[in-house]
């Protein structure tokens, strides 16, 4: 179950680093690419965030529950 968890939570942090970086390089990127995908990759950022907060709170009360 560890394993499950840790796999899971590199890859939301992964996912989460991704989108931030990209949506970095669209909003300095400018023009029609930057206001057509500056916003959109920041919320999806956000959405990954909340993602990635689920399951640390899992794994946390699955840790804490001896599972």
């Amino acid at each position: 179950m560890h394993g499950v968890f840790l796999v899971s939570l590199i890859l939301a942090l992964a996912a989460v680093t991704a989108a931030l970086g990209f949506g970095i390089y669209a909003l300095f990127r400018g023009g029609d690419f930057g206001r057509t995908w500056s916003n959109r990759l920041m919320r999806l950022r956000v959405l990954l965030q909340f993602v990635a907060i689920l399951i640390i709170v899992g794994g946390v009360l699955l840790l804490r529950h001896g599972h």
